[in-house]
């Protein structure tokens, strides 16, 4: 087998034009790429390229990890791949839910790009369980079909791929994987991961025995680890519910979605301990990231607001990591990363060519070699949970934001929701904008005081991708 290769593509120009956006791509793809072929084939196994391991939580705050500081929440396992990793605290997600957020990790695309913009075709538009319906959820299927996924590329590379946890696109073949726990839609139960919901809350054996065919096979492998933890149902064992009522946790609501975190990370404790167990930890590389944010109500079951689905830090701000022993010195990285920016860094790590349409970067020579990314500001989007319009995302856009240094500007938009409203009570429909350095929790609005810096970001989110048809201010009114 090949050696992780260092192929510069240089992206082409999109036929709208040079926006200021492209030229900055543009720079940084050249920039990056330079400094990636100097190492990174030198420090890669001498005959295959590494195993890449995806560690998916789903619906966890950014603030609720050891190593982000949580003073009550346990997670030792991943404090310890922490510590062993190149650790982006200010990591994002473009869009906070969970459908279009694994869409953007397995093909590398924003939702308006691979348009899988919610979880669910909109039951204003056929009545649920119809065939008419039935229908359009194969139709929001079918987008992963055109779309070179990670999995697809990977396999060029000679890589076997296993995919257990969440999954919404069919049965896992439909994403490229050779292999697979879920079924998938049209099969019973196969809305989002089925079977394949099990591994975690029901032990990892399947996980574990795709380890070992991969070794038997002398295949690297991917690994899509994206257990429905620390995700609702709130139901974790009694002996770490006990734990947190005993710390003094008063809401049970709460002590529940706590000890989930915490079971979640002892899961994630079993798969970095059993890979290190068959020997294959310097050949491994893992990268961790949450599908979206989650706040905890402290009186309902329920998330609390400018959590899961909203545009706010509490909804896409997920810290990353990306772990390679002998490769990637650990330590905090003050950059700001996307999961957009997933499937080229695997791509390059394993050597693969890196499709030109893709919007992320590859981030190795950052994280290996502490090179600042180049990139002065991300972008993100939500849409409705319920999709208005298969083929047009825009028609349940709620929210368009970018961030650029310690500004955010979020813009607010006039899409479909239909249901989840109590999620989206879109009360301020002017700019907002907010300084993450002196308020990360977003509590001050300062857009009526920086009109020129609002009118500079508002300029930047129209080049990113243009939107017409929906109602937004984008300057501030009394």
């Amino acid at each position: 087998m090949s050696k992780p290769g260092s192929t510069v593509i240089v992206r082409p120009l999109p036929h709208r034009g040079i926006s200021r956006q492209t030229l900055r791509n543009l720079w940084l793809a050249i920039g990056l790429g330079i400094v990636g072929c100097l190492s990174l084939t030198a420090s890669a196994e001498a005959d295959s390229p590494p195993n890449i391991v995806l560690i998916l939580s789903d619906d966890q705050s950014w603030t609720d990890y050891g190593f982000m500081g949580h003073d009550q929440i346990e997670t030792p396992n991943l404090d310890r791949l922490a510590a062993n990793s190149a650790v982006f605290k200010r990591g994002y997600v473009p869009t906070a839910l969970c459908r279009p957020s694994l869409a953007t990790l397995a093909t590398g695309l924003y939702a308006h790009q691979h348009k899988i913009s919610g979880n669910d075709p909109s039951p204003t538009t056929a009545k649920k369980n119809s065939p008419e319906y039935k229908e359009l959820q194969a139709q929001l299927i079918s987008q992963i079909d055109r779309q070179p996924t990670l999995p697809k590329l990977l396999a060029k590379k000679g890589y076997l791929s296993h995919q257990s946890g969440k999954w919404w696109e069919g049965s896992f073949q439909r994403g490229g994987f050779t292999h697979g726990m879920t079924r998938g839609f049209p099969e019973r139960g196969g809305r989002h991961g089925d079977d394949g919901l099990k591994i975690g809350r029901e032990g990892m054996k399947p996980v574990f025995d795709f380890v070992d065919h991969s070794i038997e096979e002398e295949k690297p492998f991917f690994l899509w680890y994206a257990p429905f933890l620390p995700h609702t149902p709130h139901n974790p064992p009694a002996r770490l519910y006990e734990k947190y009522k005993a710390k003094g946790v008063e809401s049970d609501f709460v002590a529940r979605y706590y000890a989930n975190c915490e079971w979640f990370d002892e899961t994630c404790g079993q798969l970095i301990d059993f890979i290190d167990e068959r020997g294959l930890t310097n050949s491994t590389v893992y990268y961790y990231i949450s599908d979206n944010g989650w706040i905890q109500s402290t009186d309902t079951k329920k998330y609390a607001l400018r959590s899961k689905q909203s545009p706010y830090e509490g909804g896409t701000r997920q810290p990353t990591m990306i772990s390679w022993q002998g490769v990637i010195e650990p330590g905090e990285r003050t950059d700001i990363v996307s999961s957009i920016d997933f499937v080229p860094t695997m791509l390059g790590v394993a050597g693969a060519e890196i499709p030109t349409s893709l919007p992320g970067i590859n981030l190795i020579p950052v994280a290996r070699d502490g090179q600042p990314t180049g990139r002065e500001i991300i972008f993100g989007e939500g849409c409705a949970h319920d999709i208005a319009d298969i083929e047009d995302p825009s028609k349940s856009l709620l929210y368009r934001w970018c961030i650029r240094g310690d500004w955010k500007l979020l813009l607010t938009y006039d899409g479909a929701v239909n249901r989840y409203n109590s999620s989206h009570p879109r009360t301020e429909r002017r700019p907002q904008l907010f300084n993450l350095k002196n308020d990360p929790h977003e509590n001050k609005n300062l857009a009526k005081a920086n009109p020129d810096l609002v009118a500079e970001l508002v300029q930047e989110i129209s080049e990113w991708y243009p939107v017409s048809g929906r109602k937004v201010l984008t300057k501030w009114e009394d």
